[in-house]
Parts: structure tokens; C-alpha cells; sequence
């Protein structure tokens, strides 16, 4: 190109504009330098777009789009940051696959290694109204010590309505710094009641078990409410003393267990099953990888396992696998139905991401997402908010269902 004389001084600060121009739209990873907020957006994009199991899903939401739309936004705080990440996730349409701000990261890891920081109360949503309801205190908790039964109402915490909050975010604002105290505002058999809980660390004791006299008979009763790192030696040592007590059948209890690490579920199915499949697991690529128990198992009796709308992941992979093989009726109601694996990965600050990796299917093929799995026998509604305690009327009936069984009368 020839440029006309004078032109010159037009054509250099036009260069210079292409030059700022360039480095301001060149890719990540190129040209562009990024501050450190910013990178937890690009390596929160890098790691989902690496192992999330349905990269369909990319093109679908126009993936890389969502992260340039991301880092178009200022970023100049963690907070930024965390919001950017969950607008970015947030079209994936799949709600397991999510940030983890540094407390709730914190509070699942310590969830995965058996303890948890806070007052001790397990919530549900009762049927029919959703009102939030403490399904039960953990023993020895702040709750505990206070008397909260199963059962009561949790209107507010801290002057917060939990018609308002939700499940997730009540539990979440009972959570806190062991030490801090809190405000929780209950209706006890339709009287409205305030405790004032100091947080602290307790042990979840995710497996409980005991013996029961149904009649004649001496039964065993293995309770798991997650599946921790402690579950599998817990479980271990729990299946030894009911062994020890002569017992002539088991009844599992995994109501209300939602889940947890997938490993641990899998030893206790080792524990349970004799060399037979497990489950089937499908990763991002449409590979199986079958899983398959180990021969010989910790108990070989008659089993009925207990299941509701609280059985979730690690745990409907057990139930399911004791079904399918024969080895347990599932009594209760149907299960959740999360057929979905997530993995834990933490990002460069103090939070992490929850991605889900694989689906799975139970041994006889069944994919179990946003189905569950039905019961063998459903048993009466209401369920029983308390599940293992004195009046456990599903528990009082699985345990005459074993008794009638090893009389020969089923």
C-alpha cells in the first residue's frame, strides 16, 4: 500500500489501536494475561470441560461462549469469581455439577471423613406441606443436649423464615464456626419454642446397629446414614458383633442415606455379595466399567433392606445391586433416583467444584435417573420421621416380615 505524504502520522497510532485491539481479543491462554480471579473462572471452564460426562452438552449451550461471556464480566474479587462460575455452569442443566464456595467445600469434605461442624440436627421435608422437620438429633450433638424430638418444625434460624430458605439453605445456616452460637425457632407439638444452640464438631456415627427379639427369633438391625471414609471398616466391625450374637437374619436400614463416596458404598456390597456384579459405570467416552464383588461375603443370612425417598446415589447403587442379585428385598418406598457420579476437585483458592463423571446402571441394567427404584413391598404411609427409633413402625414391620420368613410362612 502506498501511503500519501502527511499520511504517516494517521497510520502509526492506527497500528498501535490494531496492536491494543489484538491483545485484548486474543484467546485464553494466548496473548491475554490474566489476574487470579479470572484464572479460577478459566480453570473452573478448563476442569468441567475436561471430565464432565455429557460433552454433547457443550455444543448444546455453546460451552466456550459461556466462558468468554464470563471473563467479559470484571472480575476482580473471589466473589466475582464464584458468581461467574455458577452463571457459566448454570446452562448445563444439571444441578450436581456445581461450585463449592470455600464453607461449602469445607463442610462436604469433612461430611466425606465422618464429622460435621454445627448443631446436629438431620432435616427432611415432610410430604404433603414440604414443611422442613428434624427427622432426628445426632446423639451426643447440641440438639441432642437440648431435647429436640423428631418430628418438630424449624420455622427460622437466626430470625430466618425457612419457608423462605429452603432444605438446603436452612442446613446450610446451622452450619458455622464451632463455638458460634445460634438462634432456632421450633414447633414442638404445636407449641412454638426458641433454642439458642452453640456449634461444634460431631461425629455423624454413619453406622449404628443392634440387636432385635422379634418373638422367638434374634434379628440384627445395620443402620448407614452415608457413606464415609470410617463406613466400610464401621461396617466391618459392626457385621463381626451381630455374627458374634448369633443372629439368624439382617435388616439393612439405608433410609434417609443420600449418598456420599461411592467407594465406600462399593465395600460394603463387597461385604454383602458373593463374586456377583456390583454395577455397571459409564464415563464421558460411553465406557463401561463393570464392578464386581469379591467372593465370599461378612454375612451370608436372610436380609430385607430398608429404603424411602432418602435413598440416593451410593446408596440405591447398594440397594440395587442386593435387589437385582437376589440377595435382599428392598421394603419402604421408592428410592430418589440419582443414577449420576460426581467427583470432588478443588480449584486454586479454598473452593472446589462437584462435577459429575459417570452414570451408572444397576447389575441387571437398569438406569435408575429421575426414576428410583421401586420397593419389593411399599409399606404404609406416614413414614416414620425417626428411622431405628422405639416407634418405628416400618422397622416393627420389616422385622415381622423376617421372622415370618424364617418360619417358612413367606
Amino acid at each position: 500500500m502506498t501511503l500519501k505524504p502527511g499520511w504517516s502520522w494517521l497510520w502509526r497510532p492506527l497500528l498501535g489501536g490494531l496492536l491494543v485491539l489484538a491483545l485484548l481479543t486474543a484467546p485464553v491462554g494466548g496473548l491475554l494475561a490474566l489476574s487470579d480471579t479470572q484464572q479460577l473462572v478459566v480453570d473452573a471452564w478448563r476442569l468441567v470441560n475436561q471430565s464432565y460426562v455429557d460433552p454433547t452438552r457443550f455444543d448444546q449451550v455453546h460451552w466456550k461462549r459461556l466462558r468468554q461471556k464470563a471473563l467479559e464480566q470484571p472480575i476482580q474479587s473471589s466473589g466475582d469469581a464464584y458468581d461467574a462460575i455458577e452463571a457459566m455452569l448454570t446452562p448445563l442443566g444439571d444441578p450436581y455439577t456445581r461450585l463449592l464456595r470455600p464453607d461449602d467445600y469445607a463442610t462436604l469434605r469433612s461430611n466425606t471423613q465422618g464429622t460435621v461442624t454445627g448443631v446436629g440436627l438431620q432435616l427432611g421435608l415432610r410430604s404433603g406441606d414440604q414443611q422442613i422437620v428434624v427427622i432426628a438429633p445426632l446423639d451426643g450433638s447440641p440438639a441432642a443436649e437440648a431435647q429436640i424430638p423428631s418430628g418438630a418444625e424449624v420455622l427460622r434460624v437466626n430470625g430466618q423464615a425457612t419457608a423462605e430458605l429452603g432444605l438446603e439453605q436452612t442446613a446450610a445456616a446451622l452450619r458455622g464456626p464451632s463455638g458460634s452460637r445460634v438462634l432456632v425457632e421450633l414447633d414442638v407439638a404445636g407449641q412454638v419454642r426458641e433454642a439458642e444452640l452453640e456449634r461444634r464438631q460431631v461425629e455423624l456415627r454413619p453406622v449404628r446397629s443392634k440387636r432385635l427379639r422379634v418373638g422367638d427369633h434374634t434379628l440384627g438391625y445395620l443402620r448407614i446414614t452415608q457413606f464415609s471414609e470410617p463406613v466400610p471398616q464401621d461396617v466391618q466391625e459392626a457385621l463381626a458383633d451381630l455374627n458374634g450374637k448369633d443372629i439368624e437374619a439382617l435388616i439393612l436400614d439405608l433410609r434417609n442415606n443420600s449418598g456420599g463416596l461411592v467407594s465406600a458404598g462399593l465395600a460394603v456390597a463387597n461385604d454383602l455379595l458373593d463374586g456377583t456384579p456390583i454395577v455397571e459405570t459409564q464415563d464421558r467416552d460411553g465406557l463401561s466399567s463393570p464392578q464386581q464383588a469379591r467372593p465370599g461375603r461378612l454375612y451370608d443370612g436372610p436380609m430385607l433392606t430398608l429404603v424411602n425417598g432418602g435413598t440416593a446415589s451410593a446408596s440405591e447403587i447398594l440397594a440395587g445391586a442386593l435387589q437385582d442379585n437376589g440377595r435382599s428385598e428392598l421394603v419402604g418406598s421408592r428410592t430418589f433416583g440419582k443414577g449420576l457420579i460426581q467427583t470432588l476437585i478443588p480449584l486454586g483458592d479454598t473452593s472446589g467444584l462437584a462435577v459429575t463423571v459417570a452414570r451408572y446402571l444397576t447389575p441387571s441394567g437398569r438406569d435408575i435417573q429421575n426414576q428410583g427404584i421401586e420397593p419389593d413391598l411399599a409399606l404404609p404411609q406416614p413414614e416414620p420421621l425417626d428411622p431405628g427409633g422405639d416407634d418405628d413402625a416400618w422397622l416393627e414391620q420389616a422385622g415381622r416380615l423376617l421372622a415370618s420368613c424364617l418360619e417358612g410362612n413367606l
